[in-house]
């Protein structure tokens, strides 16, 4: 083994673990923060079911990350595989808006920033920044 190729390891290794206490630390403000389990049960007219909600939650977490890391795979219809892609990317946007939304982050990131007058620059730069990459994998995977 040379120094490089440790070197390249343990700096993947770190983007890896970056990235992952990114991610966790989205989901745990998400779900601890915000109290989206408890009401949704309250919504649902079931808070004695939240313990059956939350490991609904971390089982699908848990089940989806261990299928991403197996490159797992379903085998379904095109158009079945175009809805739940549609779905899904309607869902994840829908939630990342809301996130921002609700915890003010983009008014609180500018005003610090000293960037308020541009906070529109800012959210569109990030929106054709998402389109871009998007775009750029579904080009460049594509198969």
């Amino acid at each position: 083994m040379s120094a490089a190729w440790i070197m390249e390891a343990l700096l993947l290794g770190l983007i890896g673990i970056g990235g992952g206490m990114a991610v966790g630390g989205g989901m745990v403000a998400f779900l601890v923060v915000l109290d989206v389990i408890p009401r949704l049960a309250q919504i649902a007219k079931s808070p004695h079911r939240v313990h059956s909600l939350e490991a609904a939650v971390v089982s699908g977490a848990l089940f989806f990350t261990l299928a991403d890391f197996m490159n797992g795979s379903f085998r379904l219809a095109p158009l079945a595989a175009i809805a739940i892609g549609l779905l899904s990317g309607c869902f994840v946007g829908m939630l990342a808006g809301a996130l921002t939304e609700v915890l003010n982050v983009f008014p609180i990131m500018a005003k610090r920033l000293g960037i308020g007058d541009y906070i529109i620059w800012l959210l569109m730069a990030m929106v054709f920044g998402k389109v871009a990459g998007s775009l750029f994998d579904f080009v460049w995977y594509w198969k």
